[in-house]
């Protein structure tokens, strides 16, 4: 019998940056990973010194976080494609940081996560961070985007508000004294940048509508001599210098107060970049390693602190630029760190002239873009507990505080499901059970089972309750079959009940099916499963071509279905 040598643990921390020098690295993967590195540069020199002022702090802080953390998520990260820097996710953390303890207080928070991002890579927790429900990661990102949209208004229409209140009743109150106090100039201005970057996202979403947005309202407002704030009038000239070693005075006494808020910014930094890395394995048929990734993002945020910067995690956006523009290596995220460490070196002067509504505007479409409204309005056609903890994550999160928010969704989407779990026990306590399809009551399928299958269909039972903390499963599934299925019966009699995540799992199973051509039939769907699927709108969903009561009715069907594409494919 042969024996299968279990992989070293040392693998599961290889950065991919190795694995691509391993496999040979070349001066054609160079020329695009150059590309692409100047491309996500261009993207992100605008939006790391916007998300600086917005954090309350000043701009260089967020060029400063980009190079040195891009260049370490990079360099060490478990993808080959994640994109590191600042997040407008970190920006009321960080604001409320600053404000209560300081920026000394803020360098020792993000010491503390990153500390705690390693500590959770090297306890391999990595999966334990996919288990957070749909519900309460699309509230706390809504309401997230509420509060950047919030924070922009000063600048948006140039209120005379000296210091802006971090907490949102004293801020609402402070707009509704100064709104009648607009400058019209501004607001002239933030409405022009606005129109720009929607135009360029509508008939040349391939240029760079934020930076050429900046770059417009730089001109305009040096060549008219606008009277509007810029980064050199409020913050002063940036230093067109490298990022020095410099730490500045930390209250080590006061560690125990700043640890909620580093473990509030560690779980941020921990989620979204193992999302980020989740969506350019999606755009790129790769699979990340995710604890090595977390680990990498600790000792990104470790390096940002040392050097005075800001909180980082892998960003979305510029990591789905970097891959859309040609980068298929960890040098791409390198090279993006090193042109903007040039661009910082070569315009700091010009930087200087940039107005402060203009990324204003940009802060206001990153914003919109955050709030996911789509996604917000899809879950709220969710079963009513699912819409409670939505609300109640996304309420905490602009009224409150983020980590109250998180604590709370959390607790109340685990009760949510004991409370559906005791219903769903309650229901088959006094029901005879009736069922034709006798392989799933039986439970373990015939040895023989799917030798009996039609060629090119292939099924998959699912057995328990398809909630948050097994959802994430189901993108795998996929993955144990080497040939593309023409037609896949996904079993689902044993599921008793799927909440917003599972069906959200789902969706996106059937979205992968559809792009790879395979038809899908659901055999066994119950009572509650049935009822999410049809409010959510999944029974509709083209990749879907039929349910089946039990699973012998599933197989006639999916032999009909391949017999009716039979031509189209011959």
């Amino acid at each position: 019998m042969a024996h299968h040598a279990t992989p070293p643990t040392w693998h599961l921390y290889l950065p991919k940056l190795v694995t691509v020098l391993r496999e040979g690295y070349g001066a054609r993967q160079f020329r695009a990973d150059l590309v692409a590195g100047l491309t996500v540069a261009i993207v992100a020199l605008p939006l790391a010194m916007a998300l600086a002022i917005a954090s309350g702090t000043s701009p260089e802080k967020g060029l400063h976080t980009a190079i040195i953390a891009g260049f370490l998520v990079s360099a060490l990260g478990g993808s080959r494609v994640q994109i590191g820097g600042p997040t407008a996710a970190f920006i009321p953390v960080v604001f409320n940081v600053i404000e209560r303890f300081g920026y000394g207080g803020l360098v020792l928070c993000t010491l503390l996560a990153g500390l705690i991002l390693v500590a959770a890579g090297l306890l391999r927790v990595g999966a334990l961070m996919r288990y957070m429900p749909q519900p309460v990661v699309t509230g706390f990102t809504a309401g997230i985007a509420v509060t950047i949209f919030l924070s922009q208004v000063k600048d948006a229409l140039g209120l005379p508000i000296e210091r802006l209140p971090g907490e949102f009743l004293e801020r609402l109150q402070a707009y509704g004294r100064h709104l009648g106090e607009f400058d019209a100039t501004t607001v002239a201005m933030t409405a022009g940048c606005l129109a720009l970057i929607v135009g360029l996202r509508r008939w040349r979403p391939a240029w760079p509508g934020f930076l050429l947005a900046v770059v417009a309202g730089s001109v305009v407002v040096a060549l008219a001599a606008l009277p509007v704030a810029t980064i050199g009038s409020v913050h002063g000239a940036i230093p067109s210098a490298l990022p020095s070693f410099s730490i500045p005075e930390i209250p080590f006494a006061r560690t125990a107060e700043l640890l909620p808020s580093a473990l509030t910014i560690a779980f941020l930094a921990g989620v979204e970049s193992l999302l980020s890395a989740v969506v350019a394995d999606g755009m790129t048929g790769g699979r990340h390693r995710s604890n090595c990734e977390l680990v990498a993002q600790g000792v990104a945020n470790v390096g940002s602190a040392l050097f005075g910067a800001l909180p980082a995690t892998g960003a979305i956006a510029r990591t789905a630029t970097n891959v859309r523009a040609g980068g298929r290596t960890p040098v791409a995220g390198m090279l993006h760190a090193g042109f903007l460490l040039l661009f910082m070196l070569v315009l700091a002067p010009l930087m200087a002239w940039v107005p402060l509504p203009a990324l204003a505007a940009v802060l206001l479409v990153v914003a919109w873009n955050m709030s996911e409204v789509e996604r917000f309005r899809h879950l709220m056609k969710a079963p009513v507990g699912d819409r409670v903890v939505l609300l109640v994550t996304f309420g905490l999160t602009v009224a409150f505080d983020l980590t109250v928010a998180i604590q709370v969704g959390v607790v109340l989407a685990a009760f949510q499901f004991m409370h559906r779990m005791g219903e769903v026990v309650a229901m088959e306590t006094d029901v005879e059970l009736i069922d034709e399809d006798r392989d799933d009551a039986a439970g373990g399928a015939q040895p023989d089972q799917r030798d009996l299958l039609p060629a090119g269909v292939a099924a998959f039972r699912i057995s328990g309750p398809l909630f948050f903390a097994v959802a994430n499963r189901l993108d795998t599934v996929l993955d144990q079959y080497p040939d593309r299925p023409a037609v896949f019966i996904l079993r689902l009699r044993l599921v008793p009940l799927i909440d917003a995540s599972g069906a959200q799992a789902l969706a996106d199973f059937l979205d992968r099916c559809r792009r790879m051509g395979t038809a899908v039939i659901l055999s066994g769907l119950q009572a509650q499963p049935a009822s999410v699927l049809i409010a959510m709108g999944l029974n509709r969903h083209p990749a879907l071509v039929g349910e089946a009561v039990g699973f012998p009715e599933a197989v006639a069907m999916a032999r009909s279905h391949l017999d009716a594409t039979a031509p189209a494919t011959a």
